[in-house]
């Protein structure tokens, strides 16, 4: 049941971040989709470290690793498309 617990309040932990990310990027009105990603990557690279276990690897903890490197791949296009927009300009 801890474990399971554990699940739930990352979860919402990592949901109140994404709102509060939005909520300010609407409140400076600039809504960019990029930066959004950045920064849920961010929290969730975080809640992960937080949740992770010292003795037993849960088999969420293996999915929240494919999601993250999924997330880091996503991010070295952006890296490299910014890049890009950068020499041509």
């Amino acid at each position: 049941m801890a474990g399971s617990a554990k699940k739930y309040y990352a979860l919402a932990a990592l949901v109140a971040w994404l709102i509060i990310v939005a909520f300010f990027m609407i409140m400076n009105r600039t809504l960019d989709l990029e930066v959004y990603f950045v920064l849920a990557l961010i929290g969730l690279l975080i809640i992960a470290v937080l949740i992770d276990s010292a003795f037993s690897r849960p088999r969420y903890m293996r999915y929240i690793g494919y999601l993250i490197a999924a997330g880091v791949a996503i991010f070295a296009y952006i890296v490299a498309e910014k890049i890009l927009e950068i020499l041509a300009s």
